[in-house]
């Protein structure tokens, strides 16, 4: 598999992304996509952090949830919830 790199992502903020879950699918949308600095020596790809919104009224645990995107493809990502705003809760992915 390829190693995930923020570009893979960086044209998708605002598009909605699907998880899977035991009893269906949730859906979370991409609102930021941004660097997160320079790689440590030796890293394959420079850090990178993700921020999804999920509007459902229910917080969703920090866990890896296999993501679908219509560019991406399926890429399982562990998300953090790291806020709750008016519109619904927001996770992060960090990967470094």
């Amino acid at each position: 598999m390829e190693l995930l790199r923020l570009d893979h992502f960086a044209g998708c903020v605002n598009e909605t992304f699907r998880a899977a879950l035991n009893d269906g699918e949730i859906e979370f949308v991409l609102v930021e996509a941004a660097p997160m600095g320079a790689p440590r020596n030796g890293a394959g790809r420079e850090p990178f952090s993700l921020l999804f919104r999920n509007t459902a009224p229910l917080l969703f645990p920090q866990q890896t949830y296999r993501m679908t995107h219509a560019r991406v493809g399926s890429v399982d990502i562990f998300l953090v919830p790291v806020a709750r705003e008016r519109e619904g809760f927001l996770y992060q992915a960090v990967f470094n």
